[in-house]
């Protein structure tokens, strides 16, 4: 399964659905970062340093430091869907 960190503005409710799939996830919220106003290649740091995919919602800045910063463990660029179930 995958080893994922789902940035602040990835819904919760997503990251326990795919916790209960069986996926490791790791959600900012947990980490007691959260709320700290975290710039988003401190976050790609921190998850590429624990071999973690980064869960996005936030695909404009982080395809940018994909782009810049090809060294990370990925980055999962979702679009936000209502349905959080689909």
């Amino acid at each position: 399964m995958a080893r994922l960190y789902a940035n602040e503005n990835f819904p919760l409710p997503v990251v326990e659905t795919l916790r209960r799939l069986g996926h490791d996830v790791l959600a900012i919220q947990n980490t007691g970062r959260a709320e700290q106003t975290m710039p988003d290649a401190e976050v790609l740091a921190e998850a590429s340093g624990d071999q973690r995919a980064v869960l996005t919602l936030n695909r404009k800045h982080f395809v940018r430091l994909h782009n810049e910063r090809l060294q990370h463990a990925g980055i999962i660029a979702c679009r936000f869907d209502a349905d959080l179930e689909r």
